[in-house]
């Protein structure tokens, strides 16, 4: 088989022309994923900041990280597409522990700043467009990070699978903050988003070693090998 087909050695025919199309079809997800994300952060870290929400900011922070992190993802796959999947291995490597290292950065922005929150006591006004985006950000995140896991599956794709991952965790981080602004705004929790937070870092830390790693839950061994 020739590598610019983007196949593994040994795949002819309907395999080749399969993995090609499931290439292409993450491309379309991450170029998605980088849309969505440059108006996510845009909206949440300008209202987040106006407003002095750290949840809110801390939401446009994640949006970054999940940016660069689909970034990542699209130069894997270009190498993929261009120099056949044994040339993109390792790619992939390098992918996985950025992804992870990226994990890693989002817990710790996380956990510094829910702990920083509970110190000062700090209070998040309501912020109508980060309230907007975040609610906004619940269906699409949980969208696109299903689609990602089951590509990331098929492909045999463990640095697709933490950018998967850190989509989901997004859509959780989305949650959190609208619980927390509606909560707060209602009965005046000024603590509840900082402690629903400290939540997810465990999550964060477990996917982010994964990662790094190069190690899986066994879902993402190639759909094609077997």
């Amino acid at each position: 088989m020739s590598e610019d087909c983007g196949c593994p050695v040994g795949l002819t025919g309907a395999n080749c022309a399969d993995r090609v199309a499931l290439v292409r079809r993450a491309f379309r997800l991450e170029w998605l994923t980088i849309g969505w994300m440059i108006v996510e952060a845009a909206v949440a870290l300008t209202s987040g900041i106006a407003a002095g929400s750290l949840s809110v900011t801390a939401f446009g922070v994640d949006s970054v990280i999940e940016l660069l992190s689909a970034t990542v993802l699209i130069w894997r796959l270009s190498v993929e597409i261009r120099r056949g999947q044994v040339f993109a291995e390792e790619a992939e490597a390098r992918a996985s522990r950025i992804a992870g290292a990226l994990l890693f950065g989002l817990a710790a922005y996380v956990a510094v700043s829910a702990v920083h929150g509970l110190w000062q006591h700090q209070e998040a006004e309501m912020s109508l467009p980060g309230l907007a985006v975040t609610g906004l950000a619940i269906p699409i995140m949980y969208w696109l990070s299903r689609r990602k896991l089951a590509v990331a599956e098929a492909l045999g794709s463990k640095a697709m699978r933490a950018d998967a991952m850190e989509s989901l965790t997004c859509g959780y981080l989305s949650v959190v903050v609208v619980i927390g602004l509606v909560a707060q705004w209602l009965a005046g929790a000024w603590w509840i988003d900082a402690v629903t937070s400290l939540a997810i870092v465990g999550f964060l830390v477990k996917e982010g070693r994964e990662a790094w790693s190069g190690k899986s839950c066994g879902c993402c061994e190639p759909a094609a090998a077997g």
